[in-house]
């Protein structure tokens, strides 16, 4: 029995619906794939799932882009509208913009400088001194303030010296009034001097 035919609708299961897509897809890159080697054919296939998976196939002795562009030049059907232009031309002018910046670089490191003429040179310096004024005044900036902060530390080391200084110099004093009080606590009696009796004269 041969195979029935079925009838050509969306089919509303998910699971039957992803199998056939990938039979057929496979189908149909074998069927493009056999016309481009048999006939020496340029073909291209492109196919996006319901899941926006991207499946594609072109054929060895071209590229897609070149299938694209002959394609625009035999039917004349603008593949690129106004706005994908735009974005192009902005594409363009960021690139050559990032070209001129990378030349200008490798012009202030003294790079490719031969194709310059007086007046670019002449600017250039000009460039260089300015940037060279800057780096100068940062750098001085960056001293005073290490100066100030070694000054501050230096100041506080000082004033921590004399309050140091005068703790100990009470302490010392402290200490001595303290010892003389413990020793005469600790002392039972008076030293008490006596008076001196005058000799009596021997009789003669």
């Amino acid at each position: 029995m041969g195979r029935g035919k079925i009838e050509i609708k969306r089919i509303e299961n998910t699971n039957n619906r992803q199998v056939t897509y990938s039979k057929r897809r496979s189908g149909i890159i074998k069927k493009a794939k056999e016309i481009s080697v048999l006939c020496d054919a340029h073909v291209a296939v492109i196919i996006f799932g319901c899941s926006g998976k991207m499946h594609e196939y072109c054929s060895p002795k071209a590229s897609l882009v070149d299938i694209l562009d002959q394609y625009h030049t035999q039917c004349g059907t603008r593949l690129w509208d106004a706005k994908h232009e735009n974005l192009s031309n902005e594409i363009d002018r960021i690139k050559k913009a990032n070209d001129n910046l990378q030349m200008q670089l490798r012009h202030l490191k003294g790079e490719d400088i031969t194709s310059l003429n007086y007046k670019d040179l002449m600017v250039l310096e000009d460039v260089l001194e300015n940037g060279l004024g800057c780096v100068r005044d940062q750098k001085d900036e960056v001293v005073v303030k290490h100066r100030r902060n070694k000054e501050e530390v230096i100041k506080e080391l000082y004033l921590f010296g004399q309050h140091t200084e005068m703790m100990m110099a009470e302490n010392g004093r402290g200490g001595d009034d303290a010892y003389h009080q413990r020793l005469n606590s600790h002392t039972p009696f008076a030293i008490r001097g006596r008076p001196v009796q005058p000799k009596s004269r021997e009789r003669i």
